[in-house]
């Protein structure tokens, strides 16, 4: 059985688990879900919340941004780059509203690596977030 690696990157965003950043198994790196969550304050960029702590409006084009630059955060602190992806999975809370906005990020991020996708509509994710990124990359060496 292949060895593995817990890597938990100092400059991302804290779990909200018990889960690290991502696990190396060999030449492949397993990154845990990310979310948009801004690795200095924790919040989350566009959010605006109502004095019950329920969000009243977000901009949903600064998470994927936030998203896509956490995600780089911890490749760089797994010894992999942006180009190492190879598969990305998305889970978008409303296909419908945010699809071609996340599309239309994601061809911007990854012009040059083009890494296998599969975006997943669901219900909701654990904190009050819109979008999600699981990914795995290939390191060579």
């Amino acid at each position: 059985m292949a060895k593995s690696k817990k890597i938990n990157a100092k400059k991302a965003p804290k779990a909200v688990g018990l889960y690290p950043h991502a696990r190396k198994v060999g030449n492949l790196l397993f990154l845990s879900g990310i979310g948009p969550r801004h690795p200095k304050t924790n919040a989350v960029p566009g959010t605006k919340f109502t004095k019950g702590g329920n969000y009243a409006a977000f901009d949903f084009e600064k998470q994927c941004r936030q998203v896509f630059d956490n995600v780089k955060i911890v490749l760089e602190a797994s010894g992999a780059t942006w180009d190492s992806l190879v598969d990305v999975t998305v889970f978008l809370t409303d296909m419908k509203r945010d699809f071609a906005t996340y599309n239309k990020v994601y061809a911007e991020y990854f012009k040059s690596n083009q890494p296998c996708r599969t975006t997943v509509g669901i219900d909701s994710l654990p904190t009050p977030i819109c979008i999600e990124l699981k990914c795995v990359a290939f390191i060579d060496g």
